[in-house]
Order: C-alpha cells, then structure tokens, then sequence
C-alpha cells in the first residue's frame, strides 16, 4: 500500500520545475508516537494519500525519518500525541534539525494531526504549534477537507476510530491531490 522509502532513487527532484516521467510524487507521514495510537492515525492517513494516482505515501517515525526523506517529500503530513498543549519533542527536534533545509521545502503542501488520551487535552493546540513550524518552512498549509471536519486537520482521542480513520485518509487524499496539482 504504501512505501517506506523512496521508489525513484534517480529521482532528486524536479529539473526546471518538472518532476522526471515515471517517478511518483511522494507524500512523507511524518510522525512521533509513544503509545501507537498516533502511527495508526499516520497509517490511515497513508491509505488516503495513495488513493490518488500518481503519489506515494511514506511513513515514517521521527526516529527513522533522514533529511534526504524531508527534502525529497513533495508534501509532509506532520502529526504527534499532545505534550502540554504542543507537538512532541521528538517531532519539534526533526524541524529544528532540518532548519537549513528551509529553501528547498518552499511551496510544498503542508498539514498536520494528532492525538490524544483526553476529549479536551490539545490538540488544537497541538496542531497549530505543527502549522507554525510548516509555516516556517515556507510550505503551503491545509487542514483537513469540509467533507471530514474542516478544522485544523484530522485529530482523535486515544486509537483512531472509524470516523477519525474516514478522515484521515481524507486529509491524505486532499494533501496527495493538492501535491499532484502544484507539482505534477
């Protein structure tokens, strides 16, 4: 369904704005998860991404994720659990590590999710602290389509449920189309 690594190793990118024949555009799931409930919200927003033709979904954990993965993502879905009102160390480490990697992150599509053991523990918060670092990043922001909730992006409380699944894979589908229009 979805791959843990890039598929086009020839592939570094578009050369004079076109991406090269044959290679899909990938969508990277960025994600930290202590309890695993996070990274099966990452894993349904996963389904969603590959629904579009032509783009590929790549999920990986914080602890995996590479800066050549960053880079060569032409959208990022960033989610964590809520820590204090915020993203996760691990997740804020991974945009503070790959600051100098800014310029070539511009433009790219953008959103987030997360998760939580309380109804109302965060996140909100949680995904607006995920917004302002993509928005750094110079990336083009969206939240999840009016058809799921038409917030801030997809968020649940403890395992993703059906209805917080439906909407993940329709914030992967409306990320993985937008990518596919600005870059395709």
């Amino acid at each position: 369904m979805y791959r843990r690594r890039r598929a086009c190793q020839k592939d570094r990118g578009p050369v004079n704005g076109v991406k090269e024949r044959g290679c899909k555009m990938k969508v990277l799931i960025l994600y930290f998860s202590r309890s695993g409930n996070t990274k099966k919200l990452a894993e349904e927003i996963a389904r969603g991404v590959v629904e579009v033709e032509g783009v590929e979904a790549i999920v990986m954990s914080t602890a995996d994720v590479a800066k050549e993965d960053f880079v060569a993502a032409d959208g990022v879905i960033a989610g964590s659990p809520v820590y204090f009102g915020s993203m996760a160390a691990p997740l804020k480490d991974v945009f503070d590590k790959y600051v100098g990697v800014r310029k070539k992150m511009e433009n790219k599509v953008g959103a987030a999710f997360a998760t939580s053991a309380d109804p109302s523990g965060g996140k909100e918060t949680t995904m607006i602290s995920i917004i302002q670092a993509l928005l750094i990043y110079g990336m083009i922001v969206v939240g999840d389509p009016l058809d799921a909730t038409g917030h801030y992006g997809v968020s649940c409380l403890g395992a993703p449920d059906a209805a917080a699944s439906e909407n993940g894979r329709k914030l992967g589908k409306r990320v993985a189309t937008l990518v596919k229009k600005l870059g395709g």
